[in-house]
């Protein structure tokens, strides 16, 4: 059962509570380049981006935020770090919610500061906690990076929000190390019923980076905890949010979208299912499904006709042919050589009924 937490307003989508589990990602581009950060977000919310954060390195930058306002439609995340005023001057341009760092943001003071302009323009914070920039002071204290030693950096700066009455916040213990940062999150959230932001920062490539993610963010979610989550991921940007909503959707969240189900194939598949998929994924990734459609693609006779007959729409393999199933009914044979063109077309017409 999914842990409720307190409910944050960001722009406009609300998260916390029992609320659908955001997919964020972030900008790679130069956020002062408003026209190529416009066509980025543009091309993330294509893809199902739910937030969207970019980087605030410079005053450019933050006011860079309101010409970006204009032409996007998701809301977007200011990240500050070293700069405390950035953060005033962000929220002063329309950035929908402000994260601040506790290891760079410059102690109680500075934060207060950002806290005050944040009310007054009704903009939430997010307290990112990550284990490559923790405070000195518990480094030291720690000897190394350790849960407890980002619980206590996250504890200092919840009670500044606190101290000035300021509880539009969200909490995130990112880390590279999995095992840290799983045990990072259950500590916090076993403490405070704020939002959490999950993630496995600096995860790697598309493909190991996904996975990483996936162990981690999966162990996590399956116990109920977190309101969003991003896949960081070093590539292109829209694979993070086509990974983050197949998390979602292993763990039986209704993510609109095509959830394709495939074989891994063996010495009984007499059909090319391995040219099949790769041929046919890039063509799901185009449509635009109101629901969620289940896709079965499989190889032979084993597992295949069960399979098939258990999603929307399926296939099973024979030699050279496909039996093509159709909400659980058999509808005809397919050769092979036109198997792409039924399923798409199948795909479509379930797609215009939902």
């Amino acid at each position: 059962m999914r842990r409720k937490t307190k409910k944050v307003r960001i722009g406009s989508v609300v998260i916390g509570g029992m609320n659908p589990i955001a997919v964020q990602s972030m900008t790679n581009t130069f956020t002062e380049n408003t026209e190529a950060t416009v066509k980025q977000i543009l091309e993330l919310e294509d893809a199902g981006c739910d937030i969207v954060r970019s980087t605030v390195p410079d005053k450019r930058s933050a006011e860079s935020f309101k010409e970006i306002k204009k032409h996007i439609h998701i809301p977007l995340v200011a990240d500050i770090h070293f700069d405390y005023e950035l953060a005033m001057l962000a929220a002063e341009y329309g950035a929908d919610k402000i994260r601040i760092n506790p290891g760079n943001i410059g102690g109680r003071e500075k934060t207060r500061e950002v806290l005050q302009v944040c009310k007054k323009q009704g903009v939430p914070v997010r307290i990112g906690v990550n284990s490559g920039s923790l405070e000195r002071d518990i480094l030291k204290k720690y000897d190394k990076v350790t849960a407890d030693g980002m619980v206590e950096s996250m504890v200092k700066y919840i009670c500044y929000c606190e101290e000035e009455n300021f509880t539009d916040i969200v909490l995130s213990m990112k880390s590279s190390d999995v095992p840290l940062m799983v045990e990072s999150y259950k500590k916090i959230s076993s403490m405070y019923d704020y939002p959490l932001h999950l993630g496995v920062t600096e995860a790697g490539s598309v493909f190991s980076g996904s996975i990483k993610s996936s162990v981690g963010l999966g162990i996590l979610l399956y116990e109920g905890i977190g309101d969003t989550i991003r896949v960081s991921l070093t590539g292109d940007v829209k694979q993070e949010i086509k990974a983050g909503r197949i998390i979602l959707r292993s763990l039986g969240y209704q993510i609109n979208g095509v959830n394709l189900i495939s074989c891994p194939t063996c010495g009984r598949t007499k059909v090319n299912l391995e040219k099949l998929v790769a041929m046919l994924e890039p063509e799901l990734d185009k449509i635009k499904v109101r629901g969620c459609i289940n896709v079965a693609v499989m190889g032979c006779a084993v597992n295949g006709p069960g399979e098939a007959r258990e999603a929307d729409i399926g296939v099973a393999g024979g030699i050279g042919e496909f039996l093509l199933f159709r909400k659980g009914e058999i509808i005809r044979k397919i050769p092979e050589a036109n198997v792409l063109e039924v399923l798409i077309d199948e795909i479509s017409a379930l797609n215009n009924t939902l």
